[in-house]
């Protein structure tokens, strides 16, 4: 799977660029897309979205225990990698028919949050029991949802185009190729939205930290995000209808 957002809608956390600060390599979101169709040109679906962004899926090469699906529901595009375990569950729960995928459930699970939202988005991730990552792109609201299982059982990473923009992907090669150095595991147990940023759904009041490794000479080589159960976040955002965690994300001029 592959899904890029510009800099205006990703926001993109500010420790993924600094390995790259002087010294530029990463590729175009357009050069990266081009290397993901290159790798698999008989199967590979491109979804484009407003501003520029895109999400794209192939079926080649996935693994049988954690596979690849998508699904588009009222402007809402999820990318589901994996399997959920309480999928039976999951599905009574949100009154969904036993057809009901992966990448649906997660859907009406988002749905669930930004309409009517009692609680935060940290407890309904945690509902979730399998092995999984997921992207979710909400059209009408420019939300952007990521998460991945506490395990980090199924791979995903992100990292920083040349133009800034955010870049997810279940392959390690597209974002090597096309973030260089500026890129990194997703945390696992965490969950990203780019109007409030990184938070673990174990420790939602304990801040997700990037850690930067250095070289003999200062110099910044890679980055990586953990959660620092030493350092709590000052105050818990409020929920609902007066303050909804999945608001319109503003969009600036790129």
């Amino acid at each position: 799977m592959l899904a890029v957002f510009s800099k205006a809608i990703g926001k993109p956390p500010e420790e993924l660029s600094l390995p790259t600060i002087g010294s530029n390599s990463s590729k175009t979101p357009l050069q990266i897309l081009d290397k993901f169709q290159s790798l698999w040109p008989d199967d590979s679906a491109v979804y484009n979205l407003p501003h520029g962004n895109f999400m794209a899926l192939s079926h080649q090469d996935q693994s049988p225990i954690h596979p690849r699906s998508i699904v588009v529901l009222d402007d809402i595009f999820c990318i589901f990698v994996g399997t959920l375990e309480n999928i039976a569950d999951l599905r009574h729960y949100y009154g969904l028919q036993r057809q009901a995928t992966e990448a649906m459930i997660v859907v009406e699970a988002y749905k669930a949050l930004r309409d009517r939202a009692p609680y935060p988005p940290d407890q309904v991730v945690k509902e979730l029991d399998g092995k999984f990552a997921f992207i979710i792109f909400d059209v009408k609201t420019n939300t952007l949802f990521l998460a991945r299982d506490r395990e980090g059982s199924v791979e995903f990473q992100w990292g920083v185009a040349k133009d800034g923009s955010l870049v997810c992907s279940d392959d390690p090669k597209i974002i090597r190729d096309g973030c260089g150095k500026s890129s990194a595991p997703f945390p696992p147990g965490c969950i990203f939205i780019n109007g409030s940023g990184l938070t673990s759904f174990d420790y939602p009041l304990n801040k997700v930290k990037g850690i930067v490794q250095e070289d003999e000479g200062g110099n910044i080589m890679s980055v990586y995000f953990q959660v620092d159960l030493f350092a709590r976040i000052p105050s818990i955002p409020r929920t609902g209808s007066a303050a909804n965690w999945a608001d319109p994300a503003e969009v600036k001029g790129e």
